[in-house]
């Protein structure tokens, strides 16, 4: 593990020198069976929860300064680790062990006139970049994706998570080197230094293949300026929740509370309420009392401030807003139609869910919709990796370059072109 200075005292030396030994890790790292890697996933989760109570008091500290800092309750509630949290992350590894090894995979397989067998192969991105802020379990998310696709990671986490970061990347690192695989697999970022970031943005030399950041619209925004490697990210989760004519309206209380106040902080929480002004009468007043018995403000147009005096007005800037906060705007639509044309006006092409129990019109909304994940009849907080099946996530990607949707680990992949001849040359 590189540290934060070395024998000349400069970051970029030490950081170029975290590149190279990711390099060297990744090559390894391809060739690496499956029974290696998971063995170094399951000995990781063993080591998570024997230190359990480690991990507990560096979140402590972690925390405490967050809220000293006045950071607001969602903020913190990303931050916060508890026993449960703590076994929930031990978990993520071990089903992320338990999933197929994409490397080496045969996506195709043909052969040519002339007797070429040609075959796509899943073959390791190489380095993974990962950049994130508050969440620490993205610190064992992030490492273990990358070690499952055999890639090597670099992780810089947040200021805020610093502690209970470090606590985390510890074992990884002892299921790394019990498995036999190197320490500098999955290396962690130990300065706080912002030029840091800046460094890995511009590609450590060419050490890193792909950048994925994790974090807030400010963090995503200069990724997606500076960066001079590819990145997988979404700058912001606008999420909408469009309530047909003809939902269930039991249906779509329940759906419509959890997608915006499971998680408030979340980037796949529901930001926009949109209800089909042809709905029976008592929707609009039943789902917006719903909202505000669970604790949420809510913003919204004529129609929602008609029906309760605790509804404030939306501004035009509350429809396309990422709250992340017991926030929402509420809008009332024409139809299906209609409801598509605010989402593609205000969204963010990450998540957007129809409540309908009319089957052409969720198949208009699946279709017409240009969100990397579109729900019918379930919840926006299903954009997760860890609920598609994917053990976990890196994040989620909104580009239509490569990956969309939740990261996983077949999406931390790329492919390579195996052919196989007896002889043959091109006819000149």
């Amino acid at each position: 593990m590189q540290k934060a200075t070395d024998s000349d005292g400069t970051l970029g030396t030490v950081m170029r020198g975290i590149g190279v030994a990711a390099r060297e890790a990744s090559r390894q790292l391809a060739l690496a069976p499956r029974e290696t890697k998971d063995k170094a996933l399951m000995i990781a989760a063993q080591a998570l929860r024997r230190d359990t109570q480690k991990i507990l008091d560096a979140n402590a500290k972690d925390v405490a300064a967050a809220k000293a800092a006045g950071r607001i309750d969602s903020y913190v509630d990303r931050l916060v680790l508890n026993e449960k949290r703590v076994e929930g992350i031990a978990k993520g590894l071990e089903d992320i062990a338990a999933l197929t090894d994409p490397v080496g995979a045969v996506l195709a397989d043909w052969t040519r006139p002339n007797g070429l067998r040609i075959q796509r192969v899943r073959v390791p991105i190489g380095v993974i970049g990962i950049i994130y802020e508050s969440r620490p379990n993205v610190t064992a998310d992030a490492g273990a994706l990358s070690l499952k696709s055999g890639n090597a990671a670099i992780l810089r986490g947040g200021s805020d998570s610093h502690h209970s970061s470090l606590a985390i990347h510890a074992c990884l690192v002892e299921g790394l080197v019990a498995a036999g695989l190197p320490a500098a697999a999955i290396q962690y970022v130990e300065t706080t230094d912002r030029d840091a970031v800046g460094l890995m943005l511009q590609g450590l030399g060419g050490t890193i293949d792909v950048i994925v950041p994790r974090g807030g619209k400010g963090l995503v925004q200069r990724v997606q300026d500076e960066a001079r490697v590819p990145v997988f990210a979404h700058l912001e989760g606008i999420n909408h929740t469009y309530v047909d004519a003809k939902a269930d309206l039991g249906m779509a209380e329940t759906v419509l509370i959890n997608a915006k106040m499971r998680r408030t902080g979340v980037c796949g929480a529901t930001e926009c309420l949109l209800v089909d002004r042809s709905a029976p009468a008592e929707t609009m007043p039943r789902l917006v009392k719903a909202l505000l018995e669970g604790g949420a403000e809510v913003r919204g147009d004529g129609a929602a401030q008609a029906v309760d005096a605790r509804v404030k007005a939306a501004t035009a800037d509350d429809y396309g807003h990422e709250f992340l906060d017991a926030i929402i705007a509420v809008k009332t639509v024409d139809g299906v139609g209609e409801a598509i044309q605010h989402i593609a006006r205000h969204g963010s092409q990450h998540t957007d869910a129809i409540i309908t129990s009319d089957e052409a019109t969720a198949q208009r909304f699946l279709s017409e919709v240009d969100s990397a994940i579109v729900l019918w009849n379930a919840s926006t907080q299903f954009a997760d990796g860890g609920e598609f099946g994917f053990g976990a996530e890196i994040g989620i990607a909104t580009g239509k370059l490569h990956a969309r949707g939740p990261v996983g680990v077949e999406q931390l992949t790329s492919f390579k072109y195996v052919v196989h001849g007896t002889g043959q040359i091109r006819p000149v």
